[in-house]
């Protein structure tokens, strides 16, 4: 299993725009084969920060997805609403304390 973590920055006037692009893709995207995980954080000090946090099977799992429809169309819409360039780390998930 992978971790993928994307921090998103976008402008003030866009927020409620990239909040409702991801409420209407976050079931598609979390029900994509090879997905078993998704969530979304906002930074608490700069709600202009997002984060994503989402399980893969595989980093093919994921190269599926970026590669698909659903992510190109989820992409454009939320592309043209940054502040600045996104970043992204694929992880490998090591342990988890409960």
């Amino acid at each position: 299993m992978i971790v993928r973590i994307v921090k998103l920055t976008f402008k003030t006037e866009n927020i409620v725009s990239f909040e409702n692009i991801f409420n209407q893709s976050k079931h598609l995207i979390r029900n994509f084969d090879g997905c078993n995980f998704l969530e979304l954080y906002q930074d608490k000090n700069n709600p202009a920060i997002f984060f994503t946090y989402s399980y893969w099977d595989s980093e093919n799992a994921l190269e599926a997805y970026r590669h698909s429809d659903l992510f190109i169309g989820v992409w454009a819409k939320t592309k043209i609403l940054f502040a600045d360039k996104p970043e992204a780390w694929t992880v490998n998930k090591n342990e988890t304390l409960n």
